[in-house]
């Protein structure tokens, strides 16, 4: 039967524009109950509901404004010149709100490793575990992903990438939502990553080896991935070395591809000559031999077809060094060789199925079991695994996030690479509290790995450095634009301005303000009470350097014209605007 034709002769202006708006934000994509607030799914669903004011509160709707608070004593301090890591416990959600303010695109990598949505009791959705029955189970999943997502997007610099560990019960839906949220086209990897060679006998039909890496850019264009060094069995098989140094064979010398034909390339054809005695390769200008015996060979395949050269008369005749022959008479052939960066080793792209037997979960348990004496987590990341993605998608300097870091396993594996290449990585980790998790677990962890430990056959185990701060996400200051809530927010953003700015030395504290300095000489003011200016002023005058002032204002004037005389001194911004844009942003 024929699909009715729409008749829109009576519409109104308005209704054609709605519409056309309607056809053309219509695409291909992931299709979910994402239009239902998640509250009322909840409600519709659960016979045992709470009321949506209950059930919502937990994943902030635009009420309170999270802020954070720092730990003194659960801070791990090894000296002056390490570098200084973060840590937050508190809803990922809330963490990554504040990081939306701190950190906005200044993130390098992002590593991942959300729940899995098996049914299990691996998945929590506000407060409550989702089990396999429920038929909302993905639609929260998704609910719950996409928003953090969403947030994580907007801290990644533009040269930015993402790393997901995912296995079967979401990838397919997590891949398509990555499409949408970071872009189709800035899609790198869906990497099937061998967790347990022996597998898992309890599934149907095919025993379980693996789960998989997503791995997407920001921006592609702008994106870099490192190569791993070639291994000496591989050297010494596929390498070999003439006087220029190592090299191995590449691809022919002749075009493939589409536009390979002489008709598409006509430049591209002519003789190459080949003077087997010296193993040389070139081309003159009127197409005649140097030497009657030199061989003559044209960019023709084995079918017969002409195509073209990939390289220019000059660059055959200058680098004749990197091609190779191979063959004799009708079976000459040209390749080019592929060289190392000059000073380097070889090197070669990961492979896009990951597995290494180092990657393996039961090692991975028993080494975290090593550094904290006992089984007291289940299912960690192999170290080994975090390092090699780490490694390839991120520079020896990178920031890197995990908001959902589990057990610690990324803090341990950015330790583990500085260690080994003398990098100067850093991380922010994010993680509740669940089951006790930070407090049994990661930190316990963190404080082992960086100060040292022994292990479980009592041996010594050398510490790996650095410094952590660590923050918790459970304060809040109501939402509501009132000067009093303004001036709520501004006592409580301290800590925050300090993780912006990266400093955490006092070297001034009132009542009404503070300046803080880190040991690079980068100093930061907090002043709290417009009053407090003159006195902070005072302040300035000890110090040589310029200060990041953050003043406190009800509006969008840090009160410029106070600071006249010292102008070269500060660098002035108005709180809590500036937090209050991102948030508004946030929670709208």
């Amino acid at each position: 039967m024929a699909k009715k034709k729409i008749d829109y002769t009576d519409w109104t202006k308005e209704d054609l524009v709605k519409e056309i708006t309607r056809i053309k934000e219509t695409t291909y994509g992931l299709v979910w109950h994402r239009d239902v607030p998640q509250e009322k799914i909840d409600v519709i669903i659960n016979s045992d509901a709470r009321t949506p004011e209950e059930v919502f509160s937990n994943e902030v709707s635009g009420k309170p404004f999270p802020v954070l608070k720092s730990v003194k004593t659960k801070d791990i301090y090894v000296g002056p010149a390490e570098l200084n890591h973060i840590l937050i416990e508190g809803d990922n959600y809330h963490a990554l709100a504040v990081l939306n303010f701190t950190h906005s695109e200044q993130i390098d990598l992002i590593y991942i490793d959300p729940p899995y949505n098996t049914g299990n009791s691996d998945f929590i959705y506000n407060d409550k575990y989702v089990d396999k029955e429920d038929s909302f189970r993905h639609s929260k999943w998704l609910s719950y992903i996409e928003k953090r997502l969403k947030l994580a997007k907007n801290l990644l610099k533009r040269s930015g990438v993402i790393v997901i560990s995912i296995d079967d019960h979401e990838q397919a839906p997590l891949k398509m939502l990555c499409d949408e949220i970071f872009g189709g086209k800035n899609f790198v990897a869906c990497l099937p990553t061998v967790m347990n060679l022996k597998g898992n006998p309890d599934t149907i039909g095919f025993t379980e080896t693996h789960e998989y890496t997503l791995v997407y850019a920001k921006d592609k264009s702008l994106a870099t991935f490192n190569q791993f060094d070639v291994d000496e069995e591989t050297l010494e098989s596929e390498w070999d070395e003439d006087e220029f140094g190592l090299y191995k064979k590449a691809d022919t010398l002749r075009r493939t591809g589409q536009d390979a034909s002489r008709k598409r390339r006509p430049r591209g054809w002519f003789p190459v000559f080949i003077d087997i005695e010296r193993q040389r390769c070139y081309v003159t200008e009127n197409d005649i031999p140097a030497n009657k015996k030199h061989f003559v060979l044209y960019p023709i395949n084995k079918e017969g077809d002409e195509l073209s050269w990939t390289w220019g008369k000059k660059k055959i005749t200058d680098e004749s060094h990197n091609l190779i022959i191979t063959g004799k008479g009708q079976k000459l052939n040209i390749y080019k060789k592929q060289r190392p960066r000059l000073g380097d080793l070889p090197t070669q792209k990961p492979k896009s199925i990951l597995y290494k037997p180092e990657y393996s979960t039961s090692t991975a348990t028993n080494h975290l079991k090593s550094i904290l004496g006992s089984k007291k987590f289940d299912g960690p990341k192999p170290v080994p695994l975090i390092m090699d993605l780490l490694f390839v998608a991120g520079s020896k300097n990178a920031l890197i996030l995990d908001f959902m870091a589990g057990s610690g396993t990324t803090a341990e594996a950015v330790l583990r690479l500085n260690k080994i290449d003398d990098g100067s990585r850093r991380y922010i980790l994010a993680t509740n509290n669940e089951n006790n998790i930070i407090e049994d677990v990661t930190h316990p962890r963190l404080k082992n790995v960086i100060k040292g430990y022994k292990d479980s056959r009592r041996s010594e185990v050398e510490g790996l450095g650095g410094n952590l701060k660590y923050f918790t996400a459970y304060d809040f200051v109501e939402s509501e634009p009132t000067d009093k809530n303004k001036r709520k927010l501004v006592k409580k953003s301290t800590e925050m301005l300090c993780i912006k700015e990266g400093v955490y030395d006092l070297v001034a504290e009132t009542d009404e303000y503070k300046i803080l300095k880190n040991p690079q000489d980068k100093y930061m003011g907090v002043i709290f009470y417009e009053d407090a200016i003159p006195a902070f002023k005072n302040e300035l005058s000890k110090i040589k350097h310029k200060v990041n002032t953050y003043v406190f204002s009800l509006g969008d004037d840090p009160h410029r014209a106070e600071f006249k005389d010292v102008k070269n001194k500060v660098v002035l911004q108005p709180i809590p605007d500036v937090i209050l844009r991102v948030y508004r942003e946030i929670f709208k």
